[in-house]
């Protein structure tokens, strides 16, 4: 292999040199503690290149007088910033032409290599049509506005045309590592003073006034020296190099170059990698895929070494190659940047997790397969993906780590229901990996009836209140993942003798008060504020009645209140939910998770599998 080339003849065993019961996660059974002082080793590194060429960039205005100035973007109280960006721009260079965010609409994220988005190439063009020489872009406020926002940059900066972004604190990286991500090295921000939604009209208009607009101005004026092009090429991680030093030494070097989660792990030395080659068909260069939001070409090679970093054993091999493409679907990932914090977990189906003895029984996401897997998960978010915490993970609080559950597949077919996996139509000896995310954990519901329209009413009332956001401020229908032990499943088999017919008596009891979803929606809204604005909150209510399909209904179960009806909106659609038996078989439990899109994939095992397993004293299956 071509690794070889950059490996020292001497390659130590792994070794992590820590008490494994205190971070039992970390390695597997091989990679034991050595008691040696002052033992290196030689590592790789666990990041591919990118796949994006990097454009050049084009020069800057010398003067706004004469130009024509686009001004784009819908986040974070733009309707306040961006018509004073305009006056500004009038007052101080009275021949430019302004065109303003409402005769042209945004570019939207900039898609990935090779993928054409409709929204990005109407922008383009439209850019060319109206002879735009600059554009600037906002606001910048949040995880996921912000490469919204950036895309309309990225699409400038692609033509030739300057381009700036007005971007809170914090987002201002956020809005650079997303166009360098995308082939533009240096994208100019203009950093805006606070959070845009806690301020009022005026304060807006004050900074913009006395603290964005000035950095707007020499933004797009002031020619991009070298020197940003060099810091902007120094991208953490996109180096396939190697490091010979102590654990200490690799820790460090490996937290310095982001590309661990600043906790210990096994140190991925070559000789340890070429383990888990022995457990897939797929060639060691291979790749895998080249996922958003870095684009870096990921091999085979590459989920190796992040495997072995988490402490996966090698024969897991198969799930993490399949967890890895789960990675690469728009629906699974587009949230995970967001400051609401949506944590990736996976989970897995069909008999290579019970032929592994990856847990789906009590709990299962602290056994040490699982938290291996989850492991897993949160170096690849990193190192095959490019997600950082802080540069474009902009969780508020933080994240917490990701996990892997198991639905408990021989409990499910007592019940006489079908699996997660049988239910998109994979047999029952097909082995799947899902990966999914939720905006909460824990705070689990426990029926205590025998009543299986009861615990359906529970179950309704639980998801109406976990909708998208706290409050269920957010957009009206989200994802869930709702799991349940066998006895709760055992209950409710006798009236819903399939998971679809409980789905459809949950989407029609489900419903929340319109004026509750208009309250949160209107005095939570994540998007910036509404209150003070061309809609008073009556006006509100009228418009969230109309649009969202609410309907006078019998008064929801769970409310105390002598009215017979009331106005009310669903909080479900078909096919949005995932129903998983799993967890501690002693106990009636519900969990209801919001958050995004479902990603299943096949895991493909390799043509030797029952041999490798036999070898390693595992059981045949089926």
């Amino acid at each position: 292999m071509k690794q070889q080339s950059l490996i020292l003849l001497t390659v130590l065993a792994c070794s992590i040199g820590l008490n494994a019961q205190s971070i039992r996660f970390q390695c597997d059974e091989s990679c034991t503690p050595d008691t040696t002082q002052g033992v290196s080793y030689n590592v790789v590194s666990p990041v591919g290149f990118s796949t994006v060429k990097p454009i050049t960039m084009g020069s800057r205005l010398s003067t706004l007088n004469g130009k024509t100035i686009a001004i784009v973007g819908e986040d974070f109280m733009a309707n306040v910033t961006h018509p004073e960006i305009g006056r500004l721009i009038k007052e101080h260079y009275p021949t430019a032409k302004v065109i303003m965010y409402d005769e042209l609409p945004i570019a939207g994220p900039y898609p990935a290599p090779g993928i054409t988005r409709q929204n990005t190439e109407q922008f383009r063009q439209r850019l060319i049509n109206l002879k735009v020489d600059a554009v600037i872009a906002g606001n910048g406020g949040c995880g996921i506005c912000t490469p919204k926002e950036t895309g309309s940059c990225i699409v400038a900066e692609k033509l030739g045309i300057p381009s700036v972004i007005v971007a809170a604190p914090g987002f201002d990286e956020e809005a650079r590592y997303t166009a360098r991500n995308n082939g533009v090295p240096v994208l100019r921000v203009a950093v805006y003073p606070g959070a845009f939604a806690s301020q009022t009209d005026e304060q807006l208009i004050k900074n913009t006034r006395e603290v964005t607009w000035p950095q707007i101005e020499k933004a797009l004026t002031t020619a991009i020296r070298q020197d940003e092009y060099v810091a902007a090429n120094q991208v953490k991680g996109i180096t396939d190099d190697v490091f010979h030093g102590t654990l200490d030494e690799i820790h460090a070097y490996f937290s310095a170059m982001g590309w661990s989660d600043g906790t210990p792990f096994c140190p991925p030395t070559y000789e340890k990698v070429q383990e888990f080659l022995k457990y897939t068909d797929h060639a060691w260069d291979e790749i895998i895929a080249v996922l958003p939001q870095a684009f870096r070409a990921t091999t085979t090679w590459h989920i190796a070494v992040n495997a072995c970093m988490a402490g996966c054993k090698p024969e897991y091999m198969p799930i993490l190659i399949a967890m890895t493409k789960a990675m690469g679907a728009g629906d699974f990932r587009r949230t995970l940047g967001s400051t609401h914090a949506w944590v990736p977990y996976a989970w897995l189906n069909g008999p290579v997790a019970r032929q592994l003895g990856i847990s789906s029984g009590l709990g299962e996401i602290n056994a040490q397969a699982n938290m291996a897997l989850g492991r897993f998960l949160s170096l690849a978010l990193m190192n095959l993906a490019g997600y950082y915490v802080g540069q474009n993970r902009m969780g508020t609080f933080g994240y917490l780590q990701p996990w892997c559950l198991v639905e408990d597949e021989e409990a499910c077919h007592r019940v006489g229901w079908q699996t997660w996996s049988e239910q998109l139509g994979y047999g029952a000896n097909d082995n799947t990996v899902t990966l999914s995310s939720a905006l909460m954990w824990g705070n689990n519901m426990a029926p205590s009836t025998v009543d299986p329209e009861r615990v359906m009413q529970l179950m309704a009332w639980d998801i109406s209140e976990r909708c998208q956001f706290a409050l269920g401020s957010g957009k009206q229908f989200t994802n869930r993942v709702v799991l349940m032990t066998e006895p709760v499943a055992n209950i409710l088999k006798d009236s819903y003798t399939t998971k679809g017919r409980l789905e459809d008596a949950l989407i029609e009891h489900s419903r929340r008060s319109a004026y509750e979803r208009a309250f949160a929606n209107y005095y939570a809204n994540a998007g910036g504020r509404k209150d003070g604005g061309s809609h008073t909150f009556r006006q509100y209510l009228g418009h969230i009645i109309r649009s969202e399909g609410a309907e006078e209904t019998a008064v929801p179960d769970w409310y105390d209140t002598d009215a017979q009806t009331m106005t009310t909106i669903p909080t479900m659609e078909k096919g949005r939910t995932a129903f998983l038996v799993t967890g501690d078989a002693s106990r009636n439990k519900v969990q209801t998770m919001p958050g995004g899109g479902f990603s299943t994939v096949a895991i493909e095992l390799p043509a030797n599998w029952d041999a490798l397993m036999a070898e390693k004293g595992y059981p045949t299956w089926p």
